[in-house]
């Protein structure tokens, strides 16, 4: 399954270097179709590729599952691969989880020539392990990747890699309803380079971790604050895609922020300072009456896989949804503002603090955010039904 795994990702590689250097969202989404015919006969396969050590399907591990946080956690296996420069990533296998040995002059240690995703695993109320919409990061690190200089698996590949990874681990999902497990791909260059330039060779692998919440006030509303000092991204940079570059530099603001009582940090625009852009760990959404707006992926702002969720479910629910340019005058006087990403879900915003001043929004249990991260969830653990093709069942 893999060999074929990589055959026809090798076909999707070529079709999208003989139409252009630079590869566009529509023409991944071309290649979905092909994608969902294959990817339901992998989880038949996975058994035959990697056969899990001792334990049980039922057997959980030893964990305080009420208690989960947002903190690594070592678990039973990790899953990598290893590519040359110009060549096709080779059959990836599975093996326990450990360090990895890298050059001091790897490309990824001396010039950041690298991209991590992050998509979760659920359990449902049967036991089903469901992934969510997996391919759509496999498109966004393959858009990186070109970004990057660097090769990339293929679609099918990327999922293939995630369930094998997930079902390894399954002693590390949490029970239906106690959390998720986290997994996070990463692509990076990892051959020798020296003068600046694309390493010569690269490795795709996939690590997990049990996660709970990841802000430390769980459910409770988040405390924003709006930075003007710093700039998360600049036109012409990497703020749309997923570079590990893209974060170093963010932890000056976001540990001050939180030093000050704050959860996190609102970036504004690095030419006007006058529009926001994203939170430092997720995208920010704005409600004002019916209309649900959010900053418009325009190369600055990272494209999440919740963030299109949420606008495609806020649609279905009635509410108009614009994607544009918004100001901090019209984030001050929205009436809920909310927060998306795979690591923190649909988050509310209780307050957002600019210039000394504190503006209160409405939270709640009947909020607009609360109504769409009640209709999320569910499709992602299984307990609303799934009519827009997004889960893919491994289990």
């Amino acid at each position: 399954m893999i060999q074929r795994c990589t055959r026809f990702g090798n076909k999707l590689v070529q079709s999208f270097r003989s139409g252009s250097s630079s590869p566009s969202p529509s023409s991944f989404s071309s290649k979905i179709g092909d994608y969902h015919r294959f990817a339901s006969q992998a989880s038949s396969s996975l058994q035959q590729v990697f056969q899990p050590s001792t334990y049980s399907d039922d057997e959980y591990s030893e964990v305080d599952w009420d208690n989960l946080g947002f903190c690594m956690m070592r678990t039973d296996y990790m899953y990598m691969t290893k590519c040359t420069k110009g060549e096709c990533f080779e059959q990836g296998q599975l093996s326990r989880y450990g360090n990895i040995e890298l050059s001091p002059a790897a490309g990824v240690l001396n010039y950041g020539q690298g991209l991590f995703e992050g998509t979760k695993a659920y359990r449902s109320e049967e036991g089903r392990l469901l992934l969510f919409r997996p391919e759509q990061n496999a498109i966004r690190m393959k858009m990186g990747a070109e970004r990057m200089c660097m090769p990339s698996p293929s679609i099918d590949q990327f999922v293939d890699a995630v369930k094998q990874t997930a079902i390894a681990n399954k002693r590390w999902v949490p029970p239906a309803g106690k959390g998720s497990l986290y997994l996070r791909p990463l692509l990076m260059g990892s051959g020798e380079i020296l003068g600046l330039g694309a390493a010569p060779e690269y490795i795709f692998l996939i690590y997990v971790s049990p996660v709970g919440n990841y802000f430390k006030e769980g459910f409770a509303p988040l405390n924003l604050y709006v930075e003007e000092e710093f700039d998360r991204a600049s036109c012409g940079g990497t703020g749309g895609i997923k570079s590990i570059t893209n974060y170093g530099p963010g932890l000056k603001a976001l540990t001050r922020a939180k030093s000050r009582g704050f959860s996190d940090v609102v970036y504004l625009d690095s030419v006007n300072k006058r529009f926001i852009e994203e939170v430092s760990s997720c995208n920010i959404f704005i409600l004002k009456g019916n209309v649900i707006s959010t900053p418009a992926a325009n190369g600055t702002i990272l494209e999440g896989v919740t963030r299109k969720s949420i606008i495609d479910i806020a649609r279905g629910h009635g509410y108009q949804v614009e994607e544009r340019v918004i100001s901090l005058i019209e984030l001050i006087d929205a009436d809920e503002i909310f927060c998306t990403g795979t690591a923190v879900g649909v988050a509310p915003v209780g307050s957002v603090t600019y210039k000394g001043q504190r503006i209160l929004y409405k939270t709640g249990p009947h909020t607009v955010s609360q109504e769409l991260h009640s209709t999320l969830e569910g499709i992602k653990r299984g307990l609303i039904k799934d009519n827009k093709g997004w889960i893919v069942e491994i289990d």
